[in-house]
């Protein structure tokens, strides 16, 4: 058969790999010479939305493939930016770096394989210049549905629920959720998953779905950054910013303050923090917080180069302290929800590709 493509790209989290993901990559190979299988949420840390790491969901999607068709696959991992102009440009550097390597000389034939299912899908109209190859849905099957089956089990035999999703995943998913809920994470983020639980269940008979409103406060001086540890779920233990829920007779910059002492006990004048803020923005995408829809309002200080402030955790902190910039990049998949990229908007931690 002679593929139309030189290459054909497939984007998804793949949280797990179901029948779904494999029916398309099957539609890609028919269809292009190559394939690259970009991975998205590929840094972040592990919540019960984004278990596995990128590079586990790359081995579980290779070994589903014969010899000859894992050649022709290449996995290309892509951070979440939560800012779709500035994903839409990685993917395209990802892509088109790949598409280089196999078509030197000439310009690749590039198509985009995916699934209009709903408003998540207007990814796919984004790419210009890529030949858009819509396909229907194949099966009746998404990732929230097989996560939450999975680990609604934690501390039963899982081997049932296993046995249960047989239809809807490849026998290589089946054979590693089997193998990963033997590990640690598997407990661990099981207990989160029911604290999200509980925690939407306690909204559920609101009039309207709840739209949460949070401050955080991005807070550098002499090239280092002011975080804190998590004390309680969701996130517990990772890095975060000083940052909780607005109260209702503040405003945001006075909650950001507030939340920013009671969390790191930093003591410093109001004139000085008025003098040291540079900037604000608004971090307000769907899929921000695993809690539900929150829109937070972010705080940037910046104190120069004067000496560290003495910090200590306090509140529903279990540690506040001073981390050095470039210590960050290498932390990125131990950052709370979207925290990391927040940092990534004021302080630049991440290349942006040009475009």
């Amino acid at each position: 058969m002679t593929q139309a493509q030189d290459l054909a790209v497939l984007i998804g989290r793949f949280q797990p790999f179901h029948r779904g993901h494999q029916a398309l990559l099957q539609l890609a190979l028919a269809q292009a010479r190559h394939v690259a299988v970009v991975i998205g949420s590929a840094f972040q840390a592990r919540t019960p939305k984004n278990p596995f790491t990128w590079r586990e969901r790359a081995d579980v999607i290779r070994l589903t493939l014969g010899a000859a068709d894992q050649e022709r696959v290449s996995f290309l991992p892509v951070r979440d930016h939560y800012d779709e102009a500035r994903w839409v440009r990685d993917v395209q550097a990802g892509v088109h770096g790949l598409a280089e390597g196999l078509c030197p000389g000439h310009r690749a034939r590039i198509a985009l394989v995916g699934h209009a299912k709903d408003a998540t899908s207007d990814y796919l109209n984004h790419f210009d210049g890529w030949a858009l190859m819509a396909a229907p849905r194949q099966h009746a099957v998404d990732g929230t549905h097989i996560r939450d089956a999975y680990f609604s089990h934690a501390g039963k035999r899982v081997e049932a629920t296993l046995a249960a999703l047989v239809e809807t995943v490849p026998d290589t998913t089946l054979a590693f959720l089997q193998a990963w809920a033997a590990l640690p994470h598997f407990a661990e983020l099981a207990k989160e998953w029911e604290m999200l639980q509980r925690y939407k269940a306690a909204w559920a008979t609101a009039p309207y779905p709840p739209v949460f409103v949070t401050v955080d406060a991005v807070v550098k001086c002499a090239n280092h950054v002011l975080l804190i540890q998590r004390a309680q779920a969701p996130g517990a233990g990772l890095w975060a910013l000083p940052g909780g829920f607005i109260e209702q007779r503040e405003t945001t910059y006075q909650s950001a303050l507030r939340e920013l002492r009671e969390e790191t006990r930093l003591r410093l004048l109001d004139s000085t923090m008025q003098h040291a803020l540079k900037a604000r923005a608004v971090f307000d995408h769907p899929d921000r917080s695993q809690r539900g829809r929150t829109i937070t309002h972010a705080f940037f200080f910046d104190l120069g180069e004067r000496a560290l402030p003495e910090v200590q955790a306090d509140d529903d902190a279990q540690a506040a302290t001073w981390l050095s910039m470039a210590q960050l990049p290498d932390l990125e998949d131990r950052f709370h929800d979207d925290h990391f990229h927040i940092l990534d908007h004021f302080l630049g931690l991440t290349p942006v590709p040009a475009g």
